[in-house]
C-alpha cells in the first residue's frame, strides 16, 4: 500500500556542485505545487542528526536559480555510518511529521540515504549532484557541465601563457578517480597530452610523446593531469618529465575547488530542475530507495544498491580521439 505524503524534507550532501540551488528550488516549487509541505534541513546529515530543520516556502527560493553551492550548507558525517545514530535521525523526521526525504549529492551521500531505507523503511529518493559525473544509472549528474566549462576557460587562458614563453603546462582537474573532467577538457581544449585513472600510461612513453611534439615543432603545450592518475599528481608528472628532459620548462596549475564553485551553466540548471521536479513525483507514485537520473533523454530510477556498488564508465573510444587530434 503506498504511503501518504504530506511533508517532505530535503538536504545536500557531501562535496558542494553547481546547481545544488536549482536542484533545491525544484523540489519546493514542485512539492508545493502538489499542496506537500517542505522541510529544509541544514548542513547535511549532521543537521538531520541535531534536528536542524527549516520550514521552506516558495520565497525561500527565490532567486537561487543561478547561485552555485548550497543554501542549506552540506558536511561530512561519518558518524551517520552508526545504525543507532541514523536511528535517532529517523526518530526526529518523525516527530516533525516529515512523510519523506529528498537526499541531493554523490555516491556517498547514497550510501547513507541507502541505509535509512534498508534499516527503517524511510521512503528516500537521490538527486545525483556531483562534479565528478561518476555516478552509475545516469548520463550527467547535476554540476559536471559546470565544472568542465570552468575547467575548459582555465586552460584556455594558461595555453595563452604556454604558447607565449614555450611552456609546458601541466593541468590537473578533480575527479576523484574519474577521468570524466580531464577527458572532456583534454577534447575541449585540443590539449597535448590527457592523463585519466581509467587508462594507464608510463612516464616514458609521455616523454617519448613531448619529444615528438617539439620536433614537429610544437614549442609548448597542455598536458591535463586526472587527479587520481597512476603517474600521480600534476606536480609529481611534471617533476618526472624535467627529469627526463631538463631543457623544456614546465609549469604546474592545479584548478581545484574553483571547479566546484560558480553559477551554474543553463545545463546544470534545466537538468537539476528536472531532477528536484521528478524526485517529487517518484515519492508521490510511491518510489523509494532510488535515485533519479537520466538515460538517453529519460528519466530512470536507479536502486541505490547499484548506484552505490557500480560507477559510470568512460568511452575509452574518446581517449583516442584526444590522441588522434594532438598529433
Amino acid at each position: 500500500m503506498k504511503k501518504v505524503i504530506k511533508k517532505i524534507a530535503l538536504l545536500t550532501s557531501g562535496g558542494d556542485a553547481p546547481g545544488m540551488n536549482a536542484a533545491i528550488r525544484a523540489v519546493v516549487r514542485t512539492a508545493i505545487f502538489y499542496k506537500l509541505e517542505v522541510v529544509g534541513i541544514m548542513r547535511g546529515y549532521q543537521g538531520l542528526i541535531e534536528g536542524d530543520f527549516v520550514p521552506m516556502e516558495s520565497k525561500s527560493v527565490s532567486k537561487i536559480i543561478n547561485l552555485g553551492g548550497t543554501i542549506l550548507h552540506t558536511s561530512r558525517c561519518p558518524e551517520f555510518k552508526d545504525k543507532e545514530v541514523r536511528r535517532k535521525a529517523i526518530d526526529g523526521l518523525k516527530a516533525a511529521g516529515i512523510d519523506a526525504l529528498v537526499v541531493i549529492g554523490g555516491d556517498g551521500s547514497f550510501r547513507g540515504a541507502n541505509d535509512i531505507f534498508k534499516d527503517f523503511g524511510f521512503p528516500v529518493v537521490g538527486i545525483p549532484a556531483t562534479i565528478d559525473n561518476d555516478i552509475f544509472g545516469t548520463d550527467f549528474t547535476i554540476g559536471f557541465d559546470t565544472a568542465i566549462n570552468t575547467a575548459m576557460d582555465a586552460i584556455d587562458k594558461i595555453r595563452d601563457t604556454a604558447h607565449s614563453h614555450d611552456m609546458v603546462f601541466f593541468v590537473e582537474v578533480m575527479g576523484r578517480d574519474a577521468g570524466f573532467i580531464a577527458l572532456h577538457t583534454g577534447i575541449a581544449t585540443g590539449s597535448e597530452v590527457t592523463l585519466i585513472p581509467e587508462i594507464q600510461k608510463d612516464i616514458d612513453s609521455l616523454v617519448d610523446y613531448l619529444k615528438i611534439g617539439r620536433r614537429k615543432n610544437k614549442t609548448s603545450g597542455i598536458v591535463v593531469v586526472a587527479e587520481g592518475g597512476h603517474l600521480g599528481s600534476a606536480a609529481e608528472v611534471a617533476k618526472q618529465v624535467k627529469e627526463r628532459i631538463p631543457s623544456y620548462e614546465v609549469r604546474v596549475t592545479t584548478l581545484g575547488h574553483i571547479q566546484r564553485g560558480g553559477s551554474p551553466s543553463c545545463s546544470d540548471r534545466v537538468l537539476a530542475s528536472i531532477y528536484g521536479y521528478e524526485s517529487v513525483c517518484a515519492l508521490l507514485d510511491g518510489q523509494s530507495g532510488v535515485m533519479i537520473g537520466r538515460v538517453h533523454g529519460s528519466t530512470v530510477y536507479t536502486p541505490f544498491e547499484d548506484a552505490i556498488s557500480k560507477h559510470n564508465a568512460i568511452d575509452k573510444s574518446w581517449y583516442e580521439i584526444t590522441k588522434i587530434l594532438s598529433v
